[in-house]
């Protein structure tokens, strides 16, 4: 037991028992191994006072209850055996919990996520706040992993199957609401009186008061959950259809769903202590996968990142509360969206007609009354939110603002246009971030009377859903505006990665390769579909194909040209490509690519190819290429200008690199990113598969010399 004790038993009035935990030293609560004894030990005190008629749990932290297992302890398994022990360690614990002979109570304020809702799940009954921040949710699948102190057994017993496998499968968390509707929790309170009414409800438990539960499930989903649970037609129908939604969603490349989903069909078919075991045994042998450990570490990376100022020095952020956002369009709109709603800042958005202002008003608008209708937020949260964002078609309002976004048409002297005018109606140190994902930032900085206040904020869309923000830095770049820069990207809520200034920075100069060769392989006369299914296979969440209707065959053509011209052969630019635009093939936005657009497609099925593109193309003969040669040729173009990326400053490390992918491209994030998956790879491997590559397609399959190196010393990027 640790010298200061994380668990700390107060005896109230009417025998009434409050179990604090407070890790100390520690921002969060997590579990531990150590955790156990004190349990042991305070439960039994607890349960040796014949007066003791209840029992509340709450956390001693002011922000949260408690965020699951200590990841670190985790790492230190070695073998399977090990990772069983710690999983029956926990049902145990969770075990003694549930047998109390008093009423418990879990008061839970903030994240309650994996083991801390299974713990929360072992007491009679569940008050929360209703918090914002509250939120109750078993995300152990994102890690490869699944619940282990019983939660695949405790949620479904708790709540309707159909919730708690999507709940298991998704790692998606419930807001205090929504528990209180699923029946995960008992009663919301505001979070001063929480203490107060947990200990209410304990008494209430312990006089044989029935439940006060709002249950909301209509006669038709009881019956439902009757049939599923009860009857062995029915867990087969519900099981089998969740297994064709987790192969379509995942490829069969995620192993921790399947295995899910046999745990829980184990605890419905031979009961809770089957169930257990089978629970235990699935996460000692998960916990080893290659799967596992590439999203742990890529957790790890990313909760590093969030400690990550993005600059060198000890600058710090200046206060946003307010924004100007140039451009009313899908970028536009988007920023203001997460501005207005995760910043919580006023934004001021411009664009140069009242169409434009109308349409990023109305995207605004649109979504948060989406939330509302989802139950996301309260009708006075989204008008309070929509009061956040007002419009104009001049500079009026922007004189205030300290952070102006511009995210206008991909044209340098627009820009320039945009950042002489913002400079003109501003304050002098307004700093001007352009949205543009290819244009060097220095180029749009030449025109700037304060070059030190520019800066590339490139989003990614659409903006409220893609994580991932790049933020590029020039040699004149002032180190606390790329502090303030980071601060507010991640108030918005995004994923921050700081890149230096450079043709296509970090995320679309890797993309243009893993494009261009995907679109080489058209020419050579591989199948569409088939290119799009390879990637798939290997993880991508869409083909490059489509992404290249969706991204626009002109755009796509433009930046390759930039990056042509800019590193020569690694860039290799099929010729063939120019008949697409002579053509007029655009992509989705015109209804003209390499898919067919007249008919709507609804997502089920491949959309049909237009096969004419072919001829287009001056594709004469078809051929067929196993789908792992697919695969090979686009990603490893990918990795090794990551690698040139990494050996040209353009990336301050590989965790950048990875993250930068994975938030921003779909790399698939089980793989780890470029640098972890070359890692897993070894150099050497990846060094030699690129030579023969080189050998058999040309210059552009060149390995990056820093890779060459790294081969030749044995070494790795993260080793």
């Amino acid at each position: 037991m640790p010298d200061t004790p994380i668990l700390r038993l107060e005896k109230r009035e009417q025998g009434v028992y409050v179990l604090w935990m407070d890790d100390p030293g520690e921002s969060q609560n997590t579990l531990k191994t150590e955790l156990v004894a004190e349990f042991e030990q305070l439960l039994t005190a607890l349960e040796n006072d014949a007066e003791t008629k209840a029992l509340v749990f709450i956390s001693g932290k002011p922000d949260g209850f408690l965020a699951g297992a200590n990841l670190q302890m985790l790492q230190g398994v070695e073998t399977s055996a090990q990772g069983v022990e710690l999983s029956q360690l926990a049902q145990g614990m969770h075990d003694r919990i549930s047998r109390l002979r008093c009423a418990s109570v879990a008061a839970i304020h903030g994240p309650c996520l994996g083991g801390g809702l299974e713990l929360a799940l072992a007491f009679d009954a569940r008050v929360g706040s209703n918090s914002p921040s509250t939120r109750l949710g078993l995300p152990e699948v994102q890690l490869g992993l699944l619940p282990a102190g019983g939660g695949t057994q405790r949620l479904m017993r708790q709540i309707d199957v159909p919730r708690a496998l999507d709940m298991l499968l998704t790692g998606r968390s419930l807001d205090a609401r929504q528990a209180l509707r699923s029946g995960l929790v008992d009663e919301i309170v505001p979070q001063p009186v929480l203490l107060e009414a947990a200990i209410n409800l304990a008494l209430e438990r312990h006089h044989g008061k029935p439940a006060r539960r709002r249950n909301t499930w209509r006669d038709w989903e009881k019956w439902r959950d009757l049939f599923v649970t009860r009857t062995p037609p029915g867990r087969k129908l519900l099981l089998s259809r969740a297994r064709a939604q987790v192969r379509d969603r995942t490829r069969g490349l995620y192993p921790a769903p399947e295995r899910i989903l046999a745990v829980v069909e184990t605890g419905l078919r031979d009961g809770f202590e089957r169930g257990l075991l089978a629970e235990a045994q699935a996460f000692g042998e998960l916990l080893l996968t290659a799967e596992s450990q590439q999203l742990v570490d890529l957790f790890f990376a990313t909760t590093d990142l969030k400690k990550d100022p993005g600059v060198d020095s000890d600058a710090r952020p200046r206060g946003v509360e307010k924004i100007g956002v140039l451009g009313g369009g899908l970028m536009g709109a988007g920023v203001s969206y997460v501005s207005a709603l995760n910043a919580g800042v006023q934004v001021r958005m411009k664009d140069r007609d009242a169409a434009g202002v109308a349409h990023g008003l109305a995207y605004v608008d649109k979504r948060l009354r989406a939330r509302v209708k989802r139950k996301r937020m309260t009708p006075l949260a989204m008008e309070q939110a929509l009061s956040r964002v007002s419009a104009t078609t001049d500079f009026s309002g922007l004189h205030d603002a300290p952070l102006v976004i511009e995210a206008v048409f991909e044209d340098l002297d627009l820009k320039r246009a945009m950042l002489r005018d913002v400079e003109a109606a501003g304050p002098d140190d307004v700093i001007f971030a352009s949205n543009t994902s290819a244009l060097p930032i220095a180029q749009i900085a030449a025109a700037s009377s304060h070059p030190e206040t520019v800066i590339g904020m490139h989003y990614f869309s659409p903006v409220e859903k893609m994580p991932l923000l790049e933020i590029v830095v020039t040699g004149q770049t002032a180190q606390w505006v790329t502090a303030t820069c980071v601060a507010f990207g991640r108030a918005q809520g995004k994923t921050v990665i700081v890149v230096n200034d450079g043709v296509g920075f970090y995320t679309s100069r890797i993309l243009v390769p893993f494009m261009i060769e995907a679109a080489t392989l058209v020419t050579e006369g591989v199948s569409i579909q088939a290119i799009d299914r390879a990637l798939l296979d290997f993880g991508f969440p869409v083909g490059p194909i489509t992404l290249l209707d969706e991204v626009g065959i002109d755009v796509a053509e433009k930046v390759a040209a930039t990056a042509q011209a800019a590193f020569g052969e690694r860039i290799r630019v099929p010729q063939a490509l120019a008949s697409l635009g002579a053509d007029q093939r655009l992509g989705r936005k015109n209804g003209r690519g390499f898919y067919r657009y007249e008919r709507k497609h609804k997502g089920k099925g491949e959309r049909p190819v237009d096969e004419s593109v072919y001829t287009v193309l001056g594709v004469q003969q078809r051929r067929s290429m196993p789908a792992a040669e697919i695969a090979e040729r686009c990603t490893l173009s990918m990795i090794n200008e990551a690698i040139h990326c990494l050996a040209d400053g353009v990336l301050r490390s590989p965790r950048d690199g990875d993250i930068g992918a994975v938030f921003g491209l779909g790399f698939p994030p089980f793989r780890g990113g470029p640098f972890r998956y070359v890692d897993a790879e070894t150099c050497s491997a990846v060094h030699t598969r690129l030579l023969a590559l080189q050998q058999r397609h040309g210059e552009r399959f060149t390995p990056a010399p820093m890779l060459a190196d790294f081969a030749a010393a044995g070494r790795g990027f993260h080793l």
